[in-house]
């Protein structure tokens, strides 16, 4: 057994431990953790030499119902609302028990996170479900990671991996959704002014010590605190240790084998391999089998190619496709700098609900109600087989909002067109047809959108009748939030295409984890969660951090489910910090 090894301590070619956890994003971070604190040794493997995966440049927003969180902030939300709103988004698909198992674990997954770890949580009681529907929630269900203090890692601050580049501010700083409209607008109001000036402050505070700023938020601050409690709780986490193989024994999962910086080792898992190797993202093989196009982007580090999935279907597990979608997607556009660097920027709240903007498809037709969640926007373009569509707005629209990596206010937009990023003309025929979009048709589509507009109901998408729709517009125009008429020139156009954020497609499991067959047996000794795992929403997106949620509480069912077979492992483990009189406490853990 292998007992408090830190990452950089040198390690042998034989290891053994109960549970050999594969992969350092939430899913894995999170199975690692709570396998520890039920008194069972653990050792956690990455990749790359950083942790966090796709969490890290994530939103590290957490959709878990029914909370004690939840309850904190005013709305009254409970599982069984949940699953009324789950049965109305998810349909006829299958799935219930999972679930129900996930519903009925994550009130308890999250409390205990938050209670007896260093990840801390606060619930939105603003942050509507993405669908209309029987139980569905204006707040409570999203939990956003409290902002994180990275000097608390000391040198492993290096170790978290950082957002995209495009979600820095200058100089390396993370902003949060609450403080956007303070930065794009610092002058506009005192409040925003100081607070903007207090960003920065901190910001050149932390470059004198460090190469970015230190104040996490979002998926960064998720990945941070996970990575200080694993610390705390003496998790081993060993850096650059790529998955071969599973290593499978009478027919059970019994370990892996790993390329190292120091060569081939294998760990041997007595009780279990958890994989969390962040699903099939950038897996060629596997993402041509089941997605729409063959040469979509993906938001995912390059990394997460798939490598626990490959491993689980060798060792015998089954696969599924996702049901309803094998990934989950993002409108993106794509901008290249002069250096060739290619930068890809997410639409997701800023942008596609707003008043004045319309999103057509090759034909110059609108396709899709532009203001739905950015998963369901994408759905509106796959099922037309649009591999691109064009998002349209007049210049009062640029100024007020923005469009993509163009910011709000921005003076000039010379660089963007130069580079093509954003496309100019001084009449709706004259863009149509730098776009390649016929120029009669776009024009009696935005006349349409614009006589739609005037009466305040799109009666062609909806735009603008649903709860989310209506949360992402703009309550100073009425009576519909998200729609007014494009007005006079010149016009815009920005390109997007789907992006895939995370999979849906994985392995098949049952309701604690275990790994199954195409049969539905599980196959003894292998656990996942994370993308390895397939969504429990059966490719819909219902709410807000619908991939984290459930990575977080599997992950808890996966411990759960563990110790309740071994008599020595019932009771958890506080770190250190959790102590009373300077005496370890445990807690009786319910199996």
């Amino acid at each position: 057994m292998l007992h408090s090894v830190h990452s950089s301590s040198p390690v042998s070619s034989d290891m053994a431990t109960d549970i050999l956890v594969i992969g350092a994003g939430a899913g894995g971070m999170s199975a690692a953790l709570f396998a520890k604190r039920r008194n069972m040794d653990v050792i956690l493997c990455e990749k790359t030499d950083m942790a966090g995966g796709i969490t890290a440049t994530s939103g590290g927003t957490v959709w878990a119902p029914g909370t004690d969180l939840s309850r904190e902030v005013g709305p009254q939300d409970s599982p069984d609302d949940a699953r009324r709103f789950l049965q109305s988004v998810v349909g006829e698909r299958g799935g219930d028990a999972l679930r129900d198992a996930f519903l009925e674990a994550a009130p308890a997954a999250i409390a205990e996170l938050h209670n007896h770890t260093d990840v801390r949580f606060a619930a939105a009681s603003a942050h509507p479900d993405y669908r209309d529907g029987p139980g569905a929630a204006w707040g409570g269900r999203a939990l956003a990671p409290l902002p994180f203090d990275g000097r608390k890692l000391g040198k492993d601050f290096s170790r978290v991996r950082p957002p995209r580049r495009e979600f820095l501010a200058p100089g390396g700083m993370m902003v949060g959704r609450n403080e956007l409209d303070a930065l794009l607008k610092p002058f506009s109001s005192i409040r925003n002014f100081r607070q903007t000036l207090s960003l920065f402050l901190q910001l050149a505070k932390d470059r004198v010590s460090w190469p970015r700023g230190t104040r996490l938020v979002m998926g960064n601050a998720l990945v941070g605190r996970l990575l200080l409690s694993l610390r705390r709780n003496n998790v081993p986490v060993l850096y650059n240790w790529s998955l071969d193989d599973l290593i499978v024994t009478d027919g059970k999962v019994t370990g892996a084998r790993f390329s190292t910086p120091e060569g081939e080792r294998t760990i041997t898992a007595h009780r279990a391999v958890v994989l969390a190797t962040g699903g099939i993202a950038t897996n060629t093989s596997l993402r041509r089998k089941v997605f729409p196009f063959p040469d979509m982007i993906s938001l995912a580090p390059a990394s997460n190619s798939g490598d626990g999935v490959e491993a689980g279907l060798r060792a015998g597990a089954g696969f599924s496709d996702g049901v309803d979608s094998p990934a989950l997607w993002m409108p993106c556009s794509t901008r290249r700098l002069r250096n060739g660097t290619e930068l890809v920027w997410p639409h997701i709240i800023l942008d596609r609900a707003k008043p004045g903007l319309l999103a057509v498809s090759q034909d110059g037709k609108r396709f899709a109600n532009e203001a739905n969640s950015y998963h369901d926007f994408c759905t509106g373009m796959i099922e037309h087989k649009h591999k691109t569509a064009w998002l349209i707005c007049d210049r009062a629209f640029l100024r007020e909002y923005g469009l993509g990596m163009v910011w709000a206010g921005t003076r000039s937009v010379r660089r963007f067109i130069r580079s093509g990023y954003l496309i100019e003309a001084s009449s709706i025929g004259a863009l149509a047809e730098k776009i390649g979009v016929n120029p009669s048709r776009l024009e009696q589509t935005v006349a349409r959108y614009n006589a739609l507009a005037r009466s305040g109901e799109d009666t062609d998408f909806g735009r603008g009748s649903t709860t989310v729709n209506r949360f992402n517009g703009d309550a100073r125009y009425e009576p519909n939030p998200c729609m007014r008429p494009v007005g006079e020139g010149p016009y815009y156009a920005m390109a997007v295409r789907p992006a895939d954020l995370a999979t849906s497609a994985g392995l098949t499991g049952d309701i604690n984890g275990q790994v199954t067959d195409k049969n539905g047996v599980p196959v003894e000794g292998l656990y996942a969660c994370g993308n390895d795992l397939t969504s429990l929403f059966r490719g819909t997106y219902p709410g807000p951090g619908t991939t984290l949620g459930p990575a977080l509480v599997m992950a808890w069912r996966i411990a759960a489910h563990l110790a309740g077979r071994s008599p020595a492992a019932q009771t958890i483990v506080r770190s250190p910090e959790q102590t009373e009189h300077g005496q370890p406490v445990t807690e009786n853990v319910s199996a």
